[in-house]
């Protein structure tokens, strides 16, 4: 007892404070269930909540080149709250405080995107209990670094690789300023790293290969690598492809993050799209492992089991976020499962071991008229059967809203006089509508699960998008400025006979042409596979200069987080708020104005007896937003 007083008086005299490790970054976390077991915020007291501190990186930025988010989850480790600025500083904060420890800046090329969506840690099993870089924080960089410092006092790990970093080189020269980026979340499976990448969309048919790389965690070596298209034509999957391998595309990356099961020695990747996107005659075929999900043994790369979302992709539907890996209730019995959520807002559930779905999927027979020349579009796609979709999988005429009944029919006669239809009608020269958008329905950052009530919360955006491809002669296009910061996006697709062109369904008013909610926030029970509920997401206030909230919803970006407190904190939206709401019934129960949007993952922790809920609010550069630099935290009001 007097030992326990006296170590608590000298972690207080030393500045220390006491932690639980309910968000402290361990193989749990690695499951992206983003749920947090902290009861003290609850339904009952969360009106009392209150900013705690606010903590400034000092980064935001103006280039108009630069696609640039805050999409940063902090992580509680070694005492430390790390932050992972837009340009991957990393940053320790005290977690009572806010008050800056340490910062490790990584440097390196400016360009490309700014934007980290988070930090892996490792504790070095073999290491004494107190050597240098026993836990370890890996982050990639915009110029395709990884990087290994120790958790405690931010220096580089000198055995990993070269001074603490490994450069990994891309498989083709790059024609742009990081052209190839490492953007997620590593994934630690064991002793092992995985290294994912984001390749710059639609610049050139022949893009860069999206392959995966997995790393020695104590030394930087190189173990395996696996390539998303199969580039073999001894390899099985080679079959899917028309020219019996991906010969002269790349792509197919894993730019979401990554999950992990170490018992099983498996990470999973949510692969995405080969190059390019809307156009695919250069890539016949269903294509694997492109838009899939992949099991891989950790220890060896090998493919254990995988499953493809869209054969042929012709609509940027790559899977968008990291699974989720729950245990599930099914026939009685509890079953290790995945639950992948995709941009159309379908979701699928598989036993994680096996692969074996646990919810039927059929393949279902989808348009086929209306694709550009040249173009080879799959007969069937695959839909689950007993979830419900996450918003309307198609758009027709009868469809069109507006406040008036003027644009109503202004955006009934533009939706006629374009290709529309259910989901997966192809891209064309007149111009497609495709709803759900390129960008979801949900994307990044996904969905959060409740494993007491098997709720899945997840937000989605509901503005259709419309494709159009131009022949190439047509346009003049400056390929540095094709990147997604303008409400009509054009990328060059060099090697392609069309470029592609993209915008918002809108009215003449700049509003969508279908009815609100414009996004929303959908639980679904995964046990009866019915919506608990779903209510709007954001309002449009700030948009439409409002002196009043209306809640029609707002695209977005980010994630929820869910607490045992029976709460879903969010942040998401264009008009800066970050939300509580009631996880039983979607009702709002407390919200806070922030400086900038917070389009990030939230989380939880307890520090001093007191728990916490902390969000980066930065904005987005390809939604306009407010931009900020913010780290807030909130505590209940004493």
């Amino acid at each position: 007892m007097h030992q326990t007083i006296l170590t608590a008086l000298l972690l207080a005299l030393l500045g220390m404070t006491n932690l639980q490790a309910a968000e402290t970054f361990t193989g749990e976390h690695q499951l992206n269930t983003k749920y947090s077991p902290l009861t003290q915020i609850s339904k009952a007291n969360v009106a009392r909540l209150e900013k705690a501190w606010e903590f400034h990186t000092g980064e935001t930025n103006t280039r108009k080149d630069i696609l640039d988010a805050f999409e940063d989850e902090p992580i509680l480790i070694e005492g430390n709250l790390m932050v992972c600025s837009t340009t991957r500083r990393l940053i320790a904060l005290d977690p009572v405080t806010g008050k800056q420890r340490w910062v490790y800046d990584p440097k390196g090329v400016v360009g490309g995107m700014h934007k980290c969506r988070g930090i892996a840690a490792w504790e070095d099993s073999k290491a004494p209990a107190n050597a240098v870089c026993k836990t370890r924080l890996y982050v990639g960089t915009a110029d395709y670094r990884l990087i290994s410092i120790d958790a405690k006092t931010g220096k580089a790990c000198d055995g990993f690789g070269k001074q603490g970093q490994v450069k990994m080189e891309p498989s083709e020269p790059e024609i742009m300023v990081n052209e190839v980026s490492a953007n997620s979340r590593p994934a630690v499976v064991n002793d092992v790293l995985v290294v994912g990448s984001t390749v710059a969309d639609d610049q050139r048919v022949g893009a860069p290969s999206g392959r995966v790389l997995a790393f020695d965690a104590r030394t930087g070596k190189q173990l395996w690598q696996f390539d998303p298209l199969v580039r073999d034509p001894k390899d099985p999957a080679a079959k899917s492809w028309g020219k019996g391998s991906a010969v002269g595309v790349g792509g197919g990356n894993v730019w979401a993050g990554m999950s992990v099961d170490k018992t099983l020695d498996l990470v999973y990747l949510p692969t995405s799209s080969a190059s390019v996107d809307f156009y695919g005659a250069a890539r016949p075929g269903a294509g694997l492992y492109a838009d899939s999900i992949v099991a891989l043994q950790g220890s060896t790369g090998k493919v254990v089991w995988h499953f493809q979302f869209v054969h042929h992709n012709l609509w940027d539907y790559d899977t968008p976020t990291e699974p989720i890996l729950i245990d599930l209730p099914y026939n009685g019995k509890s079953v290790p499962a995945l639950v992948q959520i995709t941009k159309m807002g379908l979701i699928y559930i598989f036993n994680r071991k096996t692969g074996e779905p646990l919810l039927p999927i059929y393949e279902k027979p989808v348009p086929q008229t209306g694709a550009a020349p040249g173009e080879q579009l799959s007969p069937t796609q695959p839909f689950p059967v007993g979830m419900p979709p996450l918003g309307p999988l198609g758009l027709t005429p009868e469809d069109a809203w507006g406040f008036t009944p003027i644009d109503r029919w202004l955006c009934k006669k533009k939706i006629a006089g374009l290709n529309h239809g259910p989901i997966y009608t192809p891209p064309s020269l007149n111009g497609t509508i495709v709803n759900p958008s390129v960008a979801g329905g949900p994307n990044w950052g996904g969905g959060a699960y409740d494993p007491v009530n098997h709720l899945l919360v997840v937000p989605t955006s509901r503005v259709p998008v419309v494709v159009k491809l131009v022949p190439r002669e047509q346009v003049k296009i400056d390929p540095t400025q094709a990147i997604e910061t303008r409400q009509v996006m054009t990328f060059p697709n060099a090697g392609a006979p069309y470029v592609t062109q993209i915008s918002p369904l809108l009215s003449p008013l700049g509003t969508p042409c279908t009815a609100p909610p414009w996004a929303a926030l959908t639980a679904v029970d995964l046990t009866s596979g019915s919506i608990a509920w779903e209510v709007p997401l954001g309002s449009i206030d700030k948009l439409g200069h409002l002196p009043f909230e209306w809640n029609l919803g707002t695209p977005g970006a980010g994630s929820p987080l869910i607490t045992a407190g029976g709460l879903v904190f969010i942040g998401y939206t264009l008009d800066n708020r970050f939300r509580a709401f009631d996880l039983k019934t979607g009702e709002v129960l407390w919200k806070a104005d922030m400086a900038a949007p917070g389009m990030s993952s939230p989380m939880s922790y307890e520090a001093n007896g007191q728990q916490y809920v902390v969000v980066t609010a930065g904005g987005h550069s390809m939604y306009g937003t407010d931009k900020g630099d913010s780290v807030v935290a909130y505590k209940l009001k004493r």
